[in-house]
């Protein structure tokens, strides 16, 4: 039978993991969202205010649930 060290082992690894990926995508997901702002700037100069206010808005929400996806993940480690 598997202990139950090597179970809470697994487990934390499994919480890390989760949380790195977490934390991967939402880079991946920012940047992408400022490169395609910025060309959308550059195709559109007199709409920057506005785009950039999307961009913003949509990158808080993104690292907010990348941040709610770590915290998440350490609440599972025992």
């Amino acid at each position: 039978m598997i202990s139950s060290l090597l179970l809470d082992g697994i487990a934390a690894m499994g919480c890390g993991l989760g949380a790195g990926l977490a934390t991967i995508g939402a880079g991946l997901g920012i940047g992408k969202i400022g490169g395609n702002a910025m060309d959308a700037i550059a195709r559109q100069p007199e709409a920057s205010s506005t785009i950039m206010t999307n961009m913003i808005l949509t990158a808080a929400f993104v690292e907010g649930v990348a941040l709610f996806a770590v915290v998440a993940c350490a609440f599972l480690i025992k």
